[in-house]
């Protein structure tokens, strides 16, 4: 079992910053030999949900590039570490992806993505 695994340890990534929904942000993914694209669907200056049929497990780590939206010319680039999952469910009314923490984000853009998401525009 990893941290992952047990609830009790999921309570340290709980939200602690502002989020804000996205319509659809496009990220590029860099997991080594391969690249792929998925879409964010809300970021904070710790995080984002990336919506993937295809989630990578938690604990992984791997490089992610996206733009912020066009009022801030920002493109980020960090690493980043995914810390839970939620597999696709037919069933299911939740959209299946994962949940990533930034591990290395310049504390610039981490700011600017907290001002972004404060802000209403």
């Amino acid at each position: 079992m990893t941290e992952y695994d047990d609830p009790s340890k999921l309570q340290k990534y709980k939200r602690r910053n502002l989020r804000r929904p996205l319509i659809v942000l496009r990220a590029r993914i860099d997991t080594g030999p391969k690249s792929f694209f998925g879409y964010a669907k809300n970021i904070s200056r710790g995080g984002m949900f990336i919506a993937s049929v295809n989630p990578q497990q938690p604990g992984s780590r791997f490089r992610v590039e996206f733009p912020l939206p066009p009022s801030t010319r920002t493109t980020v680039t960090c690493e980043c570490e995914v810390v839970w999952q939620r597999q696709f469910n037919p069933s299911g009314r939740l959209e299946p992806g994962m949940g990533l923490k930034f591990i290395d984000m310049p504390d610039a853009q981490a700011e600017e993505i907290d001002d972004w998401a404060k802000s209403t525009d």
